[in-house]
């Protein structure tokens, strides 16, 4: 009786903890402090949905997303955000479809998506509107060779500084999505089974 009696306050104790420990990120922009910010490869993460043959939508991701990012809390429209993406690195559910993705075209032919040795992508904002805790960020996105206009829209995600664990560094993050047209970057392989529309969804972390 008495170990059950320590058991449950034990485990009374451990709620009470939990419960008192906090998310470091705060959801207001308050928290955004200025200056030159670094991605944060780690929880920085560019997700692509693609349709299916028509029967269902069909995932991947690009991460180890590399760059920076300027920020002024007071003027962020003046913000300025520069990442690089390694295609080489793209990840599915099905390791078939990856390594087709990352094939080399047959008898030296062109690749059916972004061969063997995919080159980087690339964003560079051109401009930032916000509006509030949103903004619309048009850039130029570079892929497969190509470079063509994109605009995101974002949110402010959470901003803070990161636990002691993790360098205690000041940290803010955003959400982002955009549907670009991949025939547009030389991708059309598949369509129209595969659908044109990438739809583009976006968690960015940036450290300082």
């Amino acid at each position: 009786m008495r170990l059950a009696y320590a058991a449950l306050l034990a485990l009374a104790a451990t709620t009470v903890t939990a419960t008192a420990q906090q998310a470091p990120g705060s959801k207001n922009p308050a928290a955004i402090t200025g200056g030159t910010y670094t991605a944060d490869p780690g929880h920085s993460l560019v997700t692509w949905t693609v349709d299916h043959l028509g029967f269902s939508p069909y995932t991947g991701i690009f991460g180890d997303v590399t760059g920076t990012l300027v920020l002024d809390p007071k003027n962020p429209n003046a913000a300025k955000v520069d990442v690089t993406i390694p295609v080489s690195k793209v990840t599915t559910a099905s390791a078939g479809l990856t390594a087709h993705l990352l094939r080399a075209g047959k008898d030296g032919g062109k690749p059916d998506f972004f061969g063997a040795s995919a080159a980087d992508a690339k964003f560079v904002s051109t401009s930032v509107r916000a509006t509030g805790q949103t903004a619309k960020v048009t850039g130029n996105l570079t892929l497969n060779g190509v470079t063509r206009p994109v605009t995101l829209d974002a949110r402010f995600y959470g901003a803070g500084k990161g636990p002691a664990q993790m360098g205690s560094k000041e940290t803010v993050g955003f959400h982002a999505t955009g549907t670009i047209q991949r025939t547009q970057w030389g991708l059309g392989f598949g369509v129209p089974m595969v659908g044109d529309e990438v739809k583009l969804d976006i968690a960015a972390a940036f450290e300082k």
